[in-house]
């Protein structure tokens, strides 16, 4: 089993930032990729970015060139840098991971809220 615990959602203005985090704990070793998924009110949960083990990312066309994900493996931890935040952005943020060999994530966090908005 593995743990995720996400932090630093918030209310922040148009044009801000937000950096989350994600801690992992449990098996941590049987992870292979990490990933962010949001969901806004009455909208389907969506993919904003996935981080492999060896660093490689990708992102939703919507975030591109404002969020940035990354991946402290000593720390356990994953996070997800937040710039030029829009109120569409605004939705409860998850902490994903996915094991070796898995097709879709299975281990998913609580969520944290992030709100945008003037």
């Amino acid at each position: 089993q593995v743990q995720l615990v996400e932090s630093g959602g918030g209310l922040v203005q148009p044009g801000g930032s937000l950096r989350l985090s994600c801690v992992a704990s449990g098996n941590i070793f049987s992870i292979s990729v990490m990933g962010w998924y949001r969901q806004a009110p009455g909208k389907q949960r969506e993919l904003v970015a996935g981080i492999t083990s060896g660093g490689s990312t990708n992102y939703a066309d919507s975030v591109k060139g404002r969020f940035s994900i990354s991946r402290d493996n000593a720390k356990n931890t994953v996070y997800l840098q937040m710039n030029s935040l829009k109120p569409e952005d605004t939705a409860v943020y998850y902490c994903a991971a996915r094991r070796a060999g898995v097709r879709t994530y299975d281990y998913w966090g609580q969520g944290t809220q992030v709100t945008v908005a003037s």
